[in-house]
């Protein structure tokens, strides 16, 4: 539900979203739980698509560094093939 908001353009802000400055610009983290665990969904909103970066089980306050790391460099990738195809055309 939350990632179909995002796809129609909502802003989402706390309890259900937090900014993530610190992955990259427009990046922020859908916080969901269930039964048995708080998510995080770690995500950027482009202007045509909302990319998951990461999914993991919150088991602490902060995020930790390797899901940080992890994120920036999925990012980094997907710029790059995004640039690489755009000179193809």
């Amino acid at each position: 539900m939350l990632l179909r908001l995002l796809q129609e353009g909502e802003r989402l802000a706390m309890p259900q979203s937090e900014p993530l400055p610190d992955v990259g610009s427009r990046c922020g983290a859908l916080r969901v739980r269930d039964a048995r665990h708080n998510w995080r969904i770690m995500y950027r909103i482009d202007a045509d698509a909302v990319l998951v970066l990461d999914v993991y089980p919150k088991k602490t306050r902060k995020i930790p560094d390797e899901v940080i790391q992890r994120c920036r460099e999925r990012l980094k990738q997907y710029d790059a093939a995004v640039k690489a195809a755009e000179k193809k055309t």
